[in-house]
């Protein structure tokens, strides 16, 4: 499996940094609590409000970003560091269901786990979410950007939730994250291949 930490020693190790370093964002880890696919808090009592350095340096590179194009919206991270037990957790509550294709294998591991991956959204200036369409782990045709035309096209998404996601979109890909097709909440930071092979594990 590589290098890897507990979870319980990530505060005395250099390689990971508390999400309260970062400044100008919002926090709601929705896996800290019952507002998520499963309906319950999966991470008491650890405290997964971590990434990576890298990660971490490259959020603040959309915060800068958003104070540049867009000053009246603000980051909200809905997950970072996510311990490989959780995410067995995850694949465990999703088993025999067509929606494990939105979860990545235990044996494969998610960049979750190593603090390389955010959930995130945007706040407006008001501190309310933006529209982007569905909400966070909606696991539907309808989260996925790589259909977004389609759906703008047939009205199941209206062009300023399109915007809203472009927008998020935007920020993140100039800071050296990476979408997926079929979540628009999810960026990695970093090619996952080389971030399984030199990157540690958080368990």
């Amino acid at each position: 499996m590589g290098k890897t930490i507990r979870s319980e020693d990530i505060p005395a190790s250099p390689d990971f940094r508390h999400l309260s370093t970062i400044a100008g964002i919002a926090v709601d880890l929705r896996y800290a609590g019952p507002d998520n696919f499963v309906g319950r808090d999966l991470y008491s009592p650890l405290d997964c409000a971590w990434l990576h350095r890298d990660a971490a340096s490259a959020i603040e590179r959309v915060v800068a970003y958003l104070a540049q194009r867009a000053p009246d919206h603000k980051v909200l991270l809905l997950d970072a560091l996510r311990p490989h037990r959780v995410q067995e957790q995850l694949w465990d509550a999703l088993a025999g269901t067509d929606l494990q294709m939105y979860l990545a294998p235990p044996e494969r591991g998610s960049i979750h786990s190593f603090g390389m991956a955010v959930d995130i959204t945007l706040l407006d200036a008001a501190g309310r979410e933006l529209d982007m369409g569905t909400g966070f782990d909606d696991m539907t045709v309808l989260s996925h950007p790589a259909l977004e035309t389609q759906h703008l096209a047939s009205g199941e998404l209206t062009a300023t939730q399109v915007a809203n996601r472009q927008l998020l979109r935007d920020a993140m890909f100039q800071a050296g994250f990476h979408g997926i097709n079929s979540e628009w909440w999810h960026f990695d930071y970093g090619d996952r291949v080389q971030v399984r092979r030199e990157y540690t594990r958080v368990l």
